[in-house]
């Protein structure tokens, strides 16, 4: 071996201090790039569970169409309580695992209110909109932040 391929020998590959600096500017893009991730994956969920909102509300003015009423199953009294359907949407596979659906309070003939409620990470994650509301006049809430920002 020449003293030439000994100093291209020696100088070949990278040194610990490269290596090192290499992985601090990955951390740091790391550390600025997941929280806006997480921000994104929130607001997409938040999203998701919009256009559920809006085809349970579909199915519920399809209901009404049929039978005249959002409350009960025609105009027998003693017909049972309107239930909210178990729609693609709403599966664990879908928005069931971020968002629980339910109606605000028991549908009238009239009325309905049917509630997004964020569950687990999401409600941790997503503080600024909370419960998300949709109604039967097509009215569009949320419990804790501007609507204008939620929906």
């Amino acid at each position: 071996m020449t003293s030439r391929d000994v100093s291209l020998w020696h100088h070949a590959g990278f040194t610990l201090i490269e290596v090192m600096i290499v992985m601090a500017i990955i951390a740091i893009l790391a550390a600025v790039a997941f929280p806006s991730y997480l921000k994104h994956v929130t607001k997409a969920n938040r999203v998701a569970a919009e256009g559920c909102l809006s085809q349970l509300s579909s199915y519920m003015e399809r209901y009404n169409a049929t039978y005249l009423r959002y409350d009960k199953t025609g105009s027998d009294k003693s017909a049972t309580d309107v239930a909210l359907p178990s729609l693609d949407c709403s599966s664990s596979q879908q928005t069931g695992r971020f968002y629980k659906y339910a109606f605000d309070s028991t549908p009238t003939q009239t009325t309905y209110k049917i509630n997004a409620a964020p569950q687990d990470a999401q409600k941790t994650r997503d503080g600024m909109c909370g419960t998300l509301s949709l109604d039967q006049a097509g009215n569009r809430t949320t419990s804790t932040g501007q609507t204008s920002d939620c929906w």
